[in-house]
């Protein structure tokens, strides 16, 4: 546990130095040094703007990532010689010297734990500190939650469409945008639901359970028996080596004798490479059997090597299809198990794994769980890492006070408006524990209380006033970061992945579901939306600023 939390932290600081940012930031934060606002108390909140993939919710990840990096930033002297290279000529030197001191010891954060169920315009995070600071933060803490909690709630709808039952594999580092978005992903399609990823160095760095076997290079690689080697296998109660290709072979003939197949079809290539494999792993037997023909190779040759391995007292894990209807396939693979369990008395033959991996995105995930069909483990790449429904989540990072004055954002397109003053968020739940609404309020307001109704404006509704009685009432976020010091203890892969489970089993079914869910409620305050009225309507009077002396 010690050891991957400290990898992890190296993880971070390698992944998310502190000049990981735009240039532009720089340069603010260098206009509000010469103006003398650099130190002014500032706050910035983070949040998106509608639910991924048109759907109703989404989890948010990359919160441990926040806080090491908040915890480790400065700047080293070769970053500020890098940064006085490409700054304008005129930048004042004393600038550098700024910079070379900072770091986030006056930096807090409030924010939704990792995992949870999240929705539109929620404030997730809250940045405090000096202002030329929490800007320069900006850009990264947005380049740190965007993509993780994009591809988690992406790993969260998958998990739905696949139901609690089948397991999920996570394999698309090969497809992933880079190494970083491979180990990203990796780590947050767990966090989403997902049980196994194929990525080694995600299993170091996050203890993911991994898992893999072979390729269909690997099989295609064998042409004849003569290339098996070692060519005998010890049973595994002991004993001395037995010519396993010789026990293989007497196997193979008995049952294709049983499902009335021809020998003559079997691949003598693939089954060499089964042979090679089984010996080499006789514990972790999963081959893919779709390299040529499954029905008149493939799943011979396994069936021979597998019951070849029980007779020596080895336990056969199953196998993997990677191409062509797979529940038709699953179901024909299922049948042979189960009759060769019974013909050749072997009880665990019939419930072998069958995994499928055939380029699934969420629609013929839940178009699988439609039809008849045996498979128990997906295997998901490329729809899953590349989020090719919804390439981005859109996080922001929006300035919402300046020395205890609220700023807001005003624009022509009302949804890019943004919600003046530090707040507070409030869950509200039903009586059968669902959440009902998230409630959001200036943060000197009053907590609401269950049992007590209150009046609200839910946003999207057009300033219409909705009265609401809250069963029980929770507080989104917490303090995790005060003063330069991470208050909130850092989870783990699997302790975010459990909050994520819990989060969503509290979710209403119905904005849980994939195609057309209900929409959830965020509402304001009657105090919020009195003083966005007023920041609103003072904007819209203009200023006689020109005409003062």
């Amino acid at each position: 546990g010690v050891w991957l939390k400290e990898s992890g932290t190296r993880s971070v600081l390698n992944r998310v130095p502190p000049l990981l940012t735009d240039l532009y930031q720089f340069t603010m934060a260098c206009t509000y040094w010469r103006a003398g606002k650099h130190n002014e108390p500032a706050v910035f909140e983070l949040f998106f703007r509608d639910n991924p993939f048109g759907g109703g919710f989404s989890l948010i990840a990359g919160l441990s990532d926040c806080l090491l990096f908040l915890q480790k930033f400065a700047f080293s002297d070769d970053d500020v010689e890098y940064l006085r290279s490409i700054l304008p000529a005129g930048t004042d030197a004393a600038f550098f010297s700024y910079l070379k001191e900072l770091d986030c010891s006056a930096v807090s954060v409030s924010a939704v734990p990792e995992g949870s169920v999240v929705f539109a315009r929620v404030p997730l995070l809250e940045v405090s500190g000096p202002l030329a600071v929490v800007q320069l933060l900006k850009t990264s803490l947005l380049c740190l939650v965007n993509y993780a909690s994009l591809v988690c709630s992406n790993a969260a709808r998958f998990r739905l469409a696949a139901g609690p039952r089948r397991r999920l594999m996570e394999m698309g580092l090969r497809r992933a945008q880079g190494p970083d978005g491979g180990l990203t992903a990796s780590r947050y399609t767990y966090i989403g639901g997902f049980d196994l990823t194929s990525n080694a160095l995600a299993g170091r760095l996050f203890g993911i359970p991994v898992a893999g076997t072979m390729a269909h290079s690997y099989v295609t690689s064998f042409s004849c028996l003569e290339e098996v080697w070692p060519q005998t296998l010890v049973p595994c109660g002991g004993g001395g080596p037995i010519d396993f290709i010789c026990l293989v072979k007497g196997w193979l003939g008995r049952v294709c004798q049983l499902l009335g197949s021809k020998t003559s079809l079997v691949r003598e290539g693939e089954l060499a490479a089964f042979l090679s494999y089984a010996i080499a792993y006789p514990q972790n037997f999963l081959p893919v059997i779709d390299s040529y023909s499954v029905s008149c190779s493939g799943l011979l040759c396994f069936c021979a090597v597998a019951l070849a391995l029980y007779e020596l007292q080895y336990r056969p894990l199953g196998v993997r299809l990677d191409s062509g209807d797979l529940s038709r396939q699953s179901l024909e693979v299922r049948r042979v198990f189960k009759e060769c369990s019974q013909h050749f008395s072997v009880p665990q033959f019939e419930s072998l794994i069958i995994v499928g991996t055939n380029s699934i995105s969420e629609q013929s995930l839940a178009e699988l769980n439609k039809k008849d069909n045996e498979i128990d483990v997906v295997g998901v790449g490329t729809h899953l890492v590349t989020c090719m429904r919804q390439p981005s989540l859109g996080c922001v990072y929006k300035l919402i006070e300046v020395r205890g004055r609220p700023r807001m954002k005003m624009s022509e397109d009302p949804e890019k408006s943004t919600l003046p003053g530090r707040k507070s968020v409030y869950r509200l739940l039903d009586a059968d524990g669902h959440p009902q609404m998230d409630l959001i309020c200036l943060s000197e307001e009053p907590a609401p209380k269950a049992a007590i109704s209150l009046n609200c404006f839910p946003l999207r509704l057009n300033k219409t006033l909705q009265t609401v009685t809250p069963a029980q009432v929770t507080s989104l976020r917490l303090d995790v970061f005060t003063c330069g010091q991470i208050t909130f203890p850092l989870n783990s892969a699997s302790e975010s992945r459990e909050r994520a489970q819990l989060s969503l089993q509290t979710l209403h079914p119905h904005h849980k579901r994939l195609q057309e869910p209900h929409d959830y409620t965020v509402a304001l305050s009657e105090r919020l939306h009195s003083l966005v009225s007023d920041m609103t309507k003072g904007n819209s009077k203009g200023s006689n600023f020109l005409l003062s002396n």
